[in-house]
């Protein structure tokens, strides 16, 4: 996530659902869309052993990257990459960041602040002497700043999990991590253990889901977003939230839209669509007083009228840092998890991301 924007990010993924990260609907890559030699579900990487050490090549822009020494000082511009680092044990490379107040992870401190990540300090990062600066490609204008700190004689790596359509393939980007920092072998062994819990816990959603993670009152639908503007904005059937839902067995109506984008609906299709949803997730507020003052709209639904309301809060700190955009990346299995209690109803203690509203 772009960290400059963490906070309005936040905000519209529980309200628009489908900012960039969690549109998930991804650009594809240059293969469009096929699963480079290597990899399990990514289709914007690929990594190449060589005699000498490792080739990354990065999709969209495409980026070729020969890694023949560890590198030990990074720089980072989104929170994701920092969970990467972190789930590596690779911190001692973390020399430089970008806002660290919206940083969760726990650093050493003594990093470089690069100021804002929407255009970093140039000064600060000739004297942070990196590596390389791990970007985000958003769009023209994050090419315009990579190409800007590329001048500056600084090599910059796109990290575009976001781009990926599923959470499993959003994860495996940390093999690019690992390959970057020498701990390659590492990266494999994290993912396949959070695939390996992944896929224990996904379902079908025409599976029953009773005695499901020991949860009680089993609920099948679920709905996401919140009013904004007049315009209720959903994951489409490619998006990675969507994924989630799916396979913690939930019913959503738009499995099968295969839109790029999130879907905008208006308040009436929102209705028809979510008026009897069991569970909502991903809302907008801390408290269920706090989202019917937002818009009473939303005490519309059964969901809210209920008490099955959830925000994805519950690691967060003052600063607006939240971890649910580092380690709940690296970790979608934890993700996955919170759905699966939110649909049966768990207690509140069971949860990793997820908060429920009161």
């Amino acid at each position: 996530m772009r960290l400059i924007s963490h906070t309005f990010r936040e905000w519209h993924i529980v309200l628009l659902v489908a900012l960039f990260c969690f549109a998930g609907c991804a650009k594809q890559s240059a293969e469009q869309g096929t699963v480079p030699a290597g990899n399990s579900y990514a289709t914007g990487f690929q990594i190449t052993p060589t005699d000498t050490g490792v080739v990354v090549e990065v999709f969209q822009p495409y980026q070729r990257v020969c890694v023949k020494e560890p590198m030990t000082r990074l720089g980072t511009m989104s929170t994701v990459q920092v969970g990467f680092l972190y789930a590596l044990d690779a911190m001692d490379c973390l020399a430089a960041v970008c806002n660290p107040e919206l940083i969760y992870t726990p650093v050493k401190g003594n990093e470089i602040d690069l100021g804002d990540s929407m255009k970093p300090s140039a000064e600060r990062v000739l004297q942070a002497g990196l590596d390389a600066l791990l970007a985000v490609n958003y769009g023209q204008y994050d090419n315009l700043e990579a190409a800007r700190i590329e001048k500056l004689g600084v090599r910059t790596i796109y990290i575009n999990e976001w781009q990926e359509g599923t959470p499993l393939a959003r994860a495996e980007w940390i093999r690019v991590l690992g390959a970057l920092t020498g701990k390659l072998h590492e990266a494999d062994s994290i993912f396949g253990e959070v695939e390996s819990k992944y896929l224990s816990l996904s379902c079908d959603p025409l599976s029953p889901l009773e005695g499901r993670q020991g949860g009680v009152s089993a609920a099948r639908s679920i709905m996401s977003g919140n009013n904004f503007r007049g315009t209720w904005y959903v994951p489409s059937g490619r998006n990675y939230l969507a994924y989630l839902f799916k396979d913690a067995g939930a019913e959503y109506p738009f499995y099968d839209d295969e839109r790029a984008t999130s879907i905008p609906l208006t308040i009436e299709e929102t209705l028809r669509y979510f008026h009897d949803a069991d569970v909502w997730v991903g809302a907008g507020g801390n408290s269920l007083a706090e989202l019917a003052e937002m818009d009473e709209k939303h005490t519309w639904f059964k969901a809210y009228q209920n008490g099955r309301v959830y925000n994805w809060r519950k690691q967060r700190l003052p600063s607006g840092a939240n971890n649910f955009w580092e380690r709940g990346v690296v970790h979608p299995e934890e993700m996955l998890e919170d759905v699966i209690h939110m649909l049966n109803n768990a207690p509140d203690s069971t949860l990793h991301f997820a908060e429920r509203l009161y």
